[in-house]
């Protein structure tokens, strides 16, 4: 073949086809799906960098070792040697108090000493006064000084300057806290802080033998030198001469913030998904629509004398510069939608992202021509085969379906990359394979619907623009089914969109709800229970959660013996090592789904433990869990395992009893509400129960609805790429026929009939094939949606059984705003004019 005739031929057919506007579909859709995947791509790029940054500053420092003593001098003198930077932090809950001349308030705080250096990596921000955003200081309290949250001021009525009773030392209140890097997510995170210098620890004289403090070694410096320190480090604690260590890496910074994050990704890669499963449809159609509009000046090329290898390699050419210029573009639209996502998910890293890398860029670009050849392509090709005699007989040359093979691999190849690209192997399978197996359900259903379609209607008795539509849709079969499959394709995408702007989201809301309980008290004693409760009616606090609190160690498991020697992970050894808090209920949680086994009310010497810590700690149904509880020994069998979602800012337990009460053991009572506006209703009740624990959540659940609207806000905006790509899928099936049914209108017209019968022909058999195709996409939207919400995003949801009969009216009205826009000029074409064509 003579390359530069080639190129030459595919220039020529290039321009011809771009200023005829016969590539417009094919480019549109090319663009989109690259658009909507680069765009999601490079903002996961920066996203992840900037992570991998902050981490380092939400950690204080580049890894730390935390324990429960001391950490070893090895460590510290190991981070020497590799000339790293090293600060000991101590941290531990213990009660602050104002003077007795100012009230004699206490509260419990967690209080925290910083040597000189701390943080090594981040900056606190501290304000001189309840309110002001303050200002970034690398500096700590000085001696005689402590630093301190803003409720904690309000709870014991002081202010700055005021001193703070800790231990047997008295410490002046010098600036607020606003903002500590390495605060981290803990349960006694949500106490107010106390930061003290180190110097002054001593003299607190609250550091005893048997206290439980929580020691953090920070390390940072050189990146290499860092990964050896950390590899030294885990491998020292694997070891097991050394007990009651871990180590915090750059994965383990925010953990909740992560969650949240992974979930935006998914929401994101999920609607990009199917932008690209809806262009790859659009491609196939547009590329079939544009083959056949070329049967004809293929063969007459045949004529002419070109080989079939230089028509195929001319349209090789112009596909390959209509895919580089498409997914160009495509690259260039993903990479300024993706600021809109940073500027929309401002605040869920602390500083401006890092530049993105290469990879976005490249895979936009192997995505588009994948797209464009794998899909569009094919059908293309067989231009090539068309036979010169067409020029004379037009029913020869007619398009076939493509190659079994080529099309198997086409499809693997891009369902490969969407796996890929989907950064959730369970949510790239859902929505590949859900697509794929839609496709084929729509295909034979569709083939049913025309066979019955002609014996459902009664010609004798049934309208003319009916018989004349049935007609239409019965006299080519093939095509009914493409342009139902089509249309349904299409339309299921839009009613999953709907479907996840609507129900899904509403469902990730509800895991944490702008009402979810703000306060947890705990320490709440038996004989102040009816009273406790009554306050909070009293001020309007209606709904709350009231559960049992006792302290329980788990001493064995099948009547064996457990030891934190028994188990290798660490978070195992942790909790066998500590005392758990239990509860009782007769009745099961209402925000805890029973995932194995079943809960019984009232059932005696039974236990529903939480799914999570059953695996950690390798617990099944069945198994008989003896609990030390305040000396008395408790057995009891695993008949329930609960799935808690632990951010849902509900009271949630690890093990849980199905009764009442338990007999005989210390209890204490546990709360969780949200609090009335009431202004001093805190401290109004720590002042008459002064023994109670009241941890204010309120900043936290905040900030999980601030980062969940900015989440939902991105995913919205991606959706408008979604609902393009599906319009362009709707527009390429309607009109994927119309030059037949020119010819079709043309002939009907010639033999008598009137415009107004068509129109109506027309529209009936639109709205009759919108119909089918949108019941069909509803019923399997909600199939796919149940599998994303319950395997991908974890999350419950049932859709209304309204959706199938809204879905087909839906796509009856789409299916005919499409038709009326791309088949218009149809019935107004000139009978003549359009039979010459038919002719020639």
């Amino acid at each position: 073949m003579n390359g530069s005739s080639a190129w030459a031929l595919g220039w020529r057919t290039l321009w011809r086809d771009v200023r005829a506007g016969e590539l417009r579909l094919l480019i549109v859709a090319v663009t989109l799906a690259v658009a909507a995947l680069t765009a999601v791509g490079f903002f996961a790029d920066r996203l992840q960098g900037g992570l991998e940054r902050d981490a380092r500053q939400l950690l204080g420092g580049d890894v730390v070792v935390v324990s429960d003593n001391p950490p070893p001098a090895q460590f510290a003198e190991r981070a020497r040697q590799l000339q790293l930077q090293t600060v000991v932090t101590t941290s531990f809950p213990t009660m602050g108090r104002a003077p007795d001349a100012q009230g004699g308030a206490s509260r419990l705080v967690a209080l925290k000493s910083v040597p000189a250096g701390y943080p090594l990596r981040g900056a606190l921000r501290v304000a001189n006064a309840p309110g002001e955003a303050g200002e970034t200081t690398r500096a700590i309290p000085a001696p005689g000084e402590v630093w301190v949250d803003a409720p904690l001021l309000e709870s014991l009525a002081l202010k700055i300057g005021d001193p703070l009773l800790l231990g047997d030392a008295t410490l002046r209140i010098g600036r607020i806290l606003v903002l500590e890097p390495d605060r981290g997510a803990g349960f006694m995170s949500f106490a107010p802080r106390v930061m003290l210098n180190d110097a002054d620890l001593a003299a607190t004289a609250l550091v005893q033998p048997a206290s439980r403090l929580t020691y953090r070694l920070a390390v940072a410096g050189n990146d290499t030198a860092v990964r050896q320190f950390q590899a030294w480090a885990e491998d020292a604690v694997q070891s097991r001469e050394l007990h009651g260590l871990r180590i915090e890496s750059l994965d383990s910074g925010r953990p909740e913030m992560r969650q949240t994050l992974a979930r935006a990704e998914k929401f994101l890669s999920l609607v990009a998904l199917l932008a690209a499963l809806l262009s790859a449809v659009a491609v196939a159609l547009a590329a079939r629509g544009f083959a056949n509009d070329h049967l004809d000046a293929s063969a007459m090329l045949r004529v002419l004398g070109q080989s079939q290898r230089r028509i195929a390699g001319a349209y090789t050419v112009e596909f390959a510069l209509v895919g580089v210029f498409s997914s160009a573009l495509g690259v260039a639209i993903g990479y300024g939608v993706h600021h809109v996502f940073v500027q929309l998910l401002a605040g869920l890293v602390d500083a401006a992202l890092p530049a993105p890398s290469l990879w976005p860029v490249v895979f936009g670009l192997g995505m588009g021509m994948t797209l464009l050849f794998t899909f569009g392509l094919p059908p293309v090709l067989q231009l090539a085969q068309v036979p010169p005699l067409r020029v004379m007989r037009r029913d020869l040359g007619a398009l076939k379906p493509a190659s079994w093979l080529v099309l198997v691999l086409g499809v693997a190849g891009f369902a490969a990359l969407l796996l890929a690209v989907s950064r959730d192997l369970k949510l790239g399978l859902i929505a590949v394979a859900g697509f794929g197996a839609a496709v084929a359900l729509f295909a034979g259903l569709a083939w049913l619907a025309v066979k019955l379609l002609r014996r459902l209607v009664n010609e004798a008795t049934a309208p003319r623009w009916l018989v004349l539509a049935t007609r239409q849709i019965s006299a080519r079969p093939v095509y009914a089914v493409l342009q139902v499959s089509s249309l349904a394709v299409g339309l299921l995408a839009l009613v999953l969109l709907v479907l996840l702007r609507t129900d899904l989201i509403a469902s990730w809301r509800a895991a944490s709800p702008p009402d979810a309980p703000n306060r947890f008290v705990i320490n709440i004693m038996p004989d102040q229970s009816q009273e406790f409760q009554q306050q909070l009616k009293d001020n309007g606090v209606a709904r709350y959660d009231w559960y049992p609190m006792i302290r329980g160690r788990l001493v064995q498991v099948n009547g064996r013996d457990v030891h934190p020697d028994d188990y290798s992970e660490d978070r195992a050894k942790r909790l066998v090592d500590r005392e758990f808090n239990l509860s009782t209920a007769a009745q099961a949680p209402q925000h805890n789904a029973i995932v194995a086994g079943r809960w019984t009310d009232n059932e005696a010497g039974a236990i529903s433990v939480e799914q999570g810590i059953a695996e950690t700690l390798g617990l099944q149904l069945g198994d008989r869990l003896t609990f030390d509880i305040g000396g008395m020994q408790n057995e009891a069998r695993i008949t329930s395992l609960r799935k808690v979602d632990w951010g849902s800012m509900r009271a949630n337990f690890f093990v849980m009893y199905p009764v009442d009460q338990l007999p005989d053991v210390p209890v204490t009572y546990l709360a969780a509400y949200r609090a009335p506006p009431t202004p001093g209703f805190d401290n109004a009740l720590v002042r008459q129960f002064p023994n109670i624990t009241n941890v204010d959540l309120g900043s936290t659940l905040a900030q999980v609805q601030q980062v969940l609207d900015q989440v939902i806000r991105a995913v919205e905006f991606l959706f408008i790429f979604t609902l393009a790509a599906g319009l362009v899928v709707l527009f390429a099936a309607v009109t994927a026929t119309r030059e037949e049914r020119a010819r079709e209108y043309a002939i009907m017209r010639a033999v008598g009939a009137r415009a107004r019968l068509l129109r109506q022909v027309q529209r009936a058999e639109l709205a009759g094939v919108g119909l089918l195709a949108g019941f069909l996409a509803s019923a399997v939207a909600m199939a796919i949606g149940w599998a994303l919400a319950r395997y991908a995003f974890d999350f419950v949801w049932t859709a209304s059984p309204w959706v199938p009969i809204a879905g087909a009216l839906a796509g009856a009205v789409l299916a005919w705003l499409a038709g009326w826009w791309g088949l218009r000029e149809v019935l107004r074409r000139p009978v003549m004019t359009t039979l010459r064509q038919a002719a020639e």
